[in-house]
């Protein structure tokens, strides 16, 4: 396929997301059958010619197409194949080729298995979804054209930023759209069940398995980002409240939201107006995430340094899709009847509280990442950081009740709860959480106050969660065999929410451990220097030159011992990548549960006499960092589990239930 051929099936893709746009919303209204059932196939059509369109665009970066700017621009002939079809994405214009397509994928889907979903809502739904395609389809074919000539052709091209010349980071775009993407659906669901006038239990059970799907995908595309930039950018950090880090959790923080939301809808058809609302805000945030990167407003490895202009049409873009919607919402929201009452000690509370509390988490890290900004914009250029001992203040406090309240919520019951029930069953976890504190703290070499809290928060959590799965299956109650029994007849969404709940606790043992008790040395060496942390003791061997494929590197060799025993060798590297004029550290790291010993090297050192020829070397001891992955998969693991759910599947036969929340139609 050529490039041309890419850039005309993109054409086709526009015309036939303006005809669904219009066409199918047009027949809902006026009950015409043919019109409503064009959505169908208008959605086959969108994902095929983008399809069409992304595989042309890759085959130019395969094949080395030095004719296509892009490919130019990303790619060079030496680059290692994997990094050939990961600069595919590995661009705005590319990216933004992945963000369309994934977009369609899911119109199709919701075509494809949303037989049990109304025909005007699905047309409705299939509506909206189409004038966000057309959105970006006109932002790239008019502005960011992937397929774009340059005449007369290079011989050979820039290079992808070796940052990104990573496994890790070849599979984090495609995840983490898959999430951002993944919240459009839901967005259309929400804005055609304003458009209709209902909305009902059964409108969020179909709402569910959708939402699951994108918090799943962007769970997983955070925690492998986190994960690269650990073991990639050599400082030894997971988290840096980078911008563009946040414009990626914020999604994530309301999504989770709208994620417990929706099951109270269904099971309860409470929160109707609040669902909906956090169904716009989510993908709202998913929006406001492509214009803070793609804008030039930041400067960050994350980000992609683009004309400013773009960003005024993404602006706009958001300015049409968040405005309009939360008109419609204002116009509709009052006229929806509350659905089921609830009293103040319930299950409904207490997701409430949780719902309250995550949205506020949201609105802090909202305000740091774009007060800067707006200071910047206000002050005429001066600059203001706002960086982690802001957030660490700020989020943390605020996001330890929800802990509590997630180790509570389970015991409660629909309706109405029995409070002193709920608190004799959690006397003995708050008892243990208690006691694995204090003994932690007995043995471990001091920290602060707050850390201690969170560590207690984490088990509180962890026992509540194991605790409330043991009562479901009535564990140590009576024989194995009734247990087994009990456990295989209890919905998969309850395994899911028990293993998400306990992937959460098992996630913050990482954040503590590798933040309070982790122990860092950066020190100039020279071979035969040694080095002790955590218990380790490190010997300097010296530094050897090697070569990759399109890159030469000095690699340092450690040796590692313990109690005078050999534990492993590292090799630390410090990669120079010709083409691309740039450098990048690839740290050695020694894996255990216990902990990571982390190694990185920097240029010799030429400061002065004594430390002349002597070479910078980063050491890092972090307790239980490894927990972090091993959560975030649980996380992620949990969320499949409950989407497994036979009544969460797509495309399951329809529930019949009445519709008990309706305002007036059309």
């Amino acid at each position: 396929m050529t490039p041309e051929v890419g850039h005309f099936a993109l054409a086709l893709a526009l015309a036939l997301a303006l005809v669904q746009s219009v066409l199918p919303i047009l027949g809902a209204k006026r009950g015409n059958i043919l019109w409503m059932q064009s959505a169908r196939w208008s959605a086959f059509g969108q994902v095929l010619f983008v399809t069409v369109a992304f595989l042309a665009l890759m085959q130019a970066f395969i094949t080395s197409d030095f004719t296509v700017k892009n490919v130019v621009e990303n790619s060079n002939s030496l680059k290692p194949m994997l990094y050939k079809v990961a600069g595919t994405w590995g661009s705005h214009e590319g990216s933004l080729l992945l963000w369309t397509l994934i977009l369609t994928v899911f119109g199709a889907a919701v075509a494809l298995f949303g037989s049990n979903i109304p025909q005007a809502l699905k047309a409705r739904t299939l509506s909206v979804q189409a004038w966000i395609s057309v959105g970006f389809l006109t932002f790239m074919l008019f502005t960011s054209n992937p397929f774009d000539r340059v005449f007369p052709p290079p011989s050979d091209g820039q290079d992808l930023n070796p940052l990104l010349q990573d496994v890790g980071l070849a599979m984090h775009p495609p995840l983490l759209y898959f999430g951002y993407v993944g919240f459009s659906i839901v967005f259309s669901f929400a804005v055609a069940a304003l458009i209709e006038g209902r909305v009902d239990a059964a409108w969020a059970r179909w709402v569910r398995p959708w939402t699951l799907a994108a918090w799943m995908s962007l769970t997983a595309g955070i925690a492998l980002g986190s994960w690269w930039a650990y073991y990639e950018l050599g400082w030894g950090g997971w988290w840096f409240w980078d911008p563009v880090e946040n414009v990626s959790f914020m999604p994530w923080l309301m999504g989770t939201a709208l994620l417990h939301s929706a099951i109270v809808t269904e099971k309860r058809d409470a929160f109707k107006s609040w669902t909906i609302l956090l169904a716009i805000l989510t993908f709202s945030l998913s929006l406001l995430g492509t214009f803070v990167v793609r804008s030039g407003l930041l400067t960050s490895v994350h980000a992609f340094a683009v004309d400013p202009e773009r960003g005024l049409y993404i602006l706009g873009l958001l300015a049409v899709s968040i405005g309009g919607s939360l008109a419609l919402f204002a116009w509709r929201a009052p006229m929806m009847e509350p659905g089921g009452l609830f009293k103040p000690i319930s299950r409904e509370a207490g997701l409430l509280v949780n719902n309250l509390i995550l949205t506020t988490a949201t609105g802090v890290v909202l305000f740091g990442t774009l007060y800067p900004l707006f200071y910047e914009a206000m002050t005429g250029g001066e600059k203001l950081s706002v960086g982690p001992p802001f957030f660490n203040a700020a989020f943390i406090p605020v996001m330890l009740p929800l802990v509590f309240a997630m180790g509570c919520g389970p015991f409660l019951s629909w309706k109405r709860a029995d409070l002193p029930g709920v608190l004799q069953r959690l006397r003995f976890v708050a008892l243990l959480a208690v006691l694995a504190t204090l003994a932690v703290w007995y043995l471990a070499e001091g920290g602060p106050v707050l850390g201690y809290l969170s560590l207690m928060l984490a088990f509180w959590l962890f026992m509540a969660t194991v605790r409330e799965w043991a009562m479901r299956i009535k564990l140590f109650e009576g024989p194995l065999s009734t247990c087994w029994r009990r456990a295989s007849n209890l919905p998969r969404s309850a395994h899911g929410m028990t293993l998400a709940h306990a992937g959460l606790a098992v996630a913050m043992f990482g954040f503590i451990g590798s933040t309070i008790w982790k122990s860092e040395e950066v020190v100039f060496v020279q071979p035969g220097a040694d080095i002790s942390i955590g218990g380790y003791d490190v010997t300097f061997s010296g530094v050897e030159r090697v070569r990759g494929p399109n890159y030469f590197a000095d690699r340092g060799q450690l040796t590692v011992t313990r109690d005078g025993k050999y534990v492993t060798d590292l090799f630390p590297e410090r990669r120079t990548y010709p083409v691309a004029q740039s450098t990048t550290t690839e740290s050695a790291i020694r894996s255990t549960l216990a902990g990571d010993l982390y190694t990185s090297i920097a240029n010799p050192a030429s400061e002065n006499a004594s430390t002349q020829g002597a070479w910078t070397l980063r050491i890092l001891y972090e307790p239980l960092v490894n927990f972090i992955w091993i959560g975030s998969a649980m996380l992620v693991l949990g969320g499949g589990l409950s989407l497994s759910d036979r009544r969460l599947r797509v495309g399951a036969p329809r529930r019949k239930a009445a519709v008990t929340a309706r305002v007036p139609a059309e």
